[in-house]
């Protein structure tokens, strides 16, 4: 049977600026420091990214635009404004939704969408903190993206020095 590989991350370390709205809050610089760290974690594990979905936040763009270099050649991310705030099951929704054609999908999103997804897709408390990272293998395509489909196949938190 065919399978997929999903790779969740959490948005790097974001600043608290006094009067910024949540959605626009900026990384930090321990989070400018980390993301790239990230990128170049799944680019030495995961073997390609085919597509990217991406809360339109500020700190989760900001993520992603500091990930995408350390992975070659990054498709275009889609800005789906379902990822922010999002609940499980909209974040199921999302993964559903991702082209039958794409074998492997980056989701750049927050928490605690992102651990809740983990946890509902694989059964296993996986703590994502900034920068976090979890790879999972789905079987079938991805609308059949369900729990006991998922496994959980790592899990890391690459910080830069």
């Amino acid at each position: 049977m065919d399978s997929r590989r999903l790779v969740v991350v959490r948005h790097a370390k974001s600043a608290w600026p006094d009067d910024v709205p949540d959605e626009q809050r900026p990384l930090n610089p321990r989070g400018r420091r980390d993301a790239p760290v990230a990128g170049r974690w799944i680019r030495e594990r995961v073997e390609r990214v085919d597509a990217v979905v991406c809360s339109p936040a500020t700190r989760t763009r900001q993520t992603w635009a500091l990930i995408a270099p350390e992975l070659g050649d990054a498709p275009a991310p889609v800005f789906d404004e379902r990822v922010y705030a999002a609940t499980v099951e909209t974040l199921l929704a999302v993964v559903r939704g991702i082209s039958a054609d794409a074998g492997s999908m980056l989701l750049v999103g927050h928490n605690p969408g992102v651990s809740d997804l983990v946890f509902s897709l694989t059964g296993e408390h996986v703590e994502l903190k900034t920068s976090a990272i979890a790879v999972l293998d789905v079987t079938g395509s991805w609308a059949d993206a369900a729990p006991g489909r998922v496994r959980l196949v790592e899990h890391a938190t690459p910080r830069g020095s």
